[in-house]
């Protein structure tokens, strides 16, 4: 084979070669695939938690009656202030924001009373709910449950108190000293009916 001609032949073929790639389309440039979240399991519904009832709010209690001229005096003849209590405790009076009124504060509580005079001379602090009760007499003082009826705490001494267990005392050491007998007591003593001798 001649040379020429082989040369033409091969020139040709890579005419023909360069002149299909012309023709054949590119290819279509591939969009980047979106960043879809990956699937999740569908979590059922889930019913809303009901509320936890709350405590419910006591109402407030019942406005106190108007203090009569006797209660007012009594309320004039309570010992304020702290008392010292067996066992290392406390109690302590104050005059409640209404008039003719006391609050006892023991421990966490406070009691608001109604003082009134008793037939025997001893201030009675009643509990306007009913609860409690405190007894004041020359010598000491006492909060009571009236529920279960036992005393709450007892030998509950006022300063005013120890002053007149002190005066007694001395009452007692004067006359002995002159052989006159001492009537009576720091204790409250029943008065007699009318028309009856005190024995």
């Amino acid at each position: 084979m001649k040379l020429a001609p082989l040369l033409t032949f091969l020139i040709g073929s890579a005419v023909l070669t360069s002149a299909a790639l012309a023709q054949t389309p590119a290819p279509a440039p591939t969009k980047p695939a979106a960043n879809k979240p990956a699937a999740t399991k569908a979590t059922p519904a889930t019913k809303p938690r009901a509320k936890a009832p709350g405590k419910a709010v006591p109402p407030p209690p019942p406005p106190l009656p108007e203090p009569d001229e006797a209660q007012l005096a009594a309320t004039e003849m309570a010992h304020l202030g702290t008392y010292d209590c067996e066992f290392k405790q406390s109690i302590s009076i104050t005059r409640n924001t209404k008039p003719g009124y006391l609050d006892v504060s023991w421990q966490k509580s406070v009691f608001t009373m109604k003082p009134v005079l008793s037939s025997t001379g001893a201030l009675r602090m009643e509990d306007v709910t009913g609860r409690t009760l405190m007894i004041q007499i020359g010598n000491k003082s006492m909060l009571m449950d009236t529920k279960v009826g036992q005393r709450l705490v007892d030998e509950c001494v006022h300063p005013k108190q120890r002053e007149a267990i002190e005066a007694a005392r001395a009452a007692r050491a004067a006359a002995a000293a002159s052989g006159v007998p001492l009537e009576g007591g720091l204790g409250i003593e029943p008065r007699p009916a009318e028309g009856t001798a005190k024995p």
